[in-house]
């Protein structure tokens, strides 16, 4: 199969079929055609996040969030052609079409960037990992091994993995393992700096201890996480909206084992039995502009929520990432267990 075929997706495909199949191509990307091969509209990785956070379930025809007016090219044309319509138009996908428009192949603009990305991450490590006691009285949950490493370098390698290489560790409990561990980062191929918490500050405090603050957008996560969320998406995602802060959000379901009773006065109107009710939680996983720190008390406790909330209340530009793939919480034992158990995802 060609490496275009494996993205030509049929009309009747659900959103989550066709979330799988970008995910698993990695091309962020997907041509949705009919019966007989005619290009009806495209679907992008933002496409897919867009819907899910307007509340279109997992099971609607791709249809409904694809895009029905995708520029598209036909097959008479030269190459130099295509390029400049991808340079012009800024896409990294095109599909060519025969004069039925019949979709007969797709034309990538293949970039290689080995340039480091500058923008910084922030990784939140100094919580005292209570609930993973008794595995956590000699070591920092984030250096606790998943398979044969620690959460941590998983997650430095996932950020690498975008180009993302200039890291703050901000620590406290245990801080000399991860310090000894990671040292200055030149052993991982990146740069590592450290913020000390000499209290606790929460998720947004400790940025005010920052030597030196960023100027341009920087992450902030979490040190317990496992995911493969796409940190190069997130980004841009965050500069497209012109964002002070962008809040990656999960969606979570859970089931009322109850029949829930909607009445009007005292008249039973109608009963729901065991009604699955689903809601976005916080990932633990942000990107900031510089100016966030306008907002941040100095050496004060303060946590991401509150500055959050800050920031709605003074009417400030805040936006919400919904997050499809695999992301994991290590928060309790059982979350552990899964993690060693789910080792083939990373």
């Amino acid at each position: 199969m060609k490496r275009w075929q494996s993205i030509i997706i049929n009309k009747d495909k659900t959103l989550l079929e066709t979330m799988k199949i970008i995910d698993e191509t990695s091309l962020q990307f997907a041509v949705v055609v009919d019966e007989e091969q005619h290009l009806l509209g495209t679907v992008t990785d933002g496409d897919i996040r867009r819907g899910i956070l307007h509340g279109k379930g997992l099971d609607v025809p791709i249809t409904a969030i694809m895009n029905p007016n995708p520029t598209s090219a036909k097959n008479n044309q030269k190459v130099h052609e295509y390029n400049k319509l991808m340079h012009i138009k800024k896409l990294k996908q095109l599909p060519i079409v025969d004069e039925n428009n019949k979709i007969i192949d797709i034309i990538f603009m293949d970039k290689v960037d080995i340039t480091p990305n500058k923008n910084m991450v922030i990784l939140m490590l100094g919580g005292l990992g209570t609930r993973l006691r008794p595995l956590t009285n000699d070591i920092p949950k984030p250096m606790l091994k998943v398979g044969n490493k620690p959460i941590l370098e998983t997650i430095v390698e996932g950020f690498k993995k975008y180009g993302y290489t200039n890291f703050i560790f901000s620590v406290n409990y245990k801080k000399e393992i991860i310090q000894d561990y990671f040292q200055n980062g030149e052993a991982f191929d990146v740069t590592i700096d450290y913020i000390e918490e000499e209290k606790r500050m929460g998720t947004a405090g400790a940025l005010s201890l920052l030597k030196k603050r960023p100027k341009d957008p920087f992450f902030v996560m979490n040190g317990d996480l496992l995911t493969q969320v796409n940190f190069d998406q997130l980004m841009k995602f965050h500069i497209e909206h012109q964002s002070i802060a962008t809040m990656c959000v999960r969606e979570y379901e859970y089931q009322i084992p109850y029949g829930v009773i909607e009445t009007k006065g005292t008249d039973l109107i109608n009963i729901k039995e065991k009604p699955i009710h689903r809601s976005f939680v916080n990932a633990g996983i942000y990107v900031l502009s510089p100016e966030i720190f306008n907002f941040i008390p100095h050496d004060e406790f303060y946590d991401m929520p509150a500055l959050f909330e800050q920031l709605l209340v003074k009417e400030q530009q805040v936006s919400v990432f919904p997050i499809h793939e695999y992301w994991l919480d290590i928060g309790q034992m059982d979350d552990y267990n899964r993690a060693n158990d789910e080792l083939g995802v990373f």
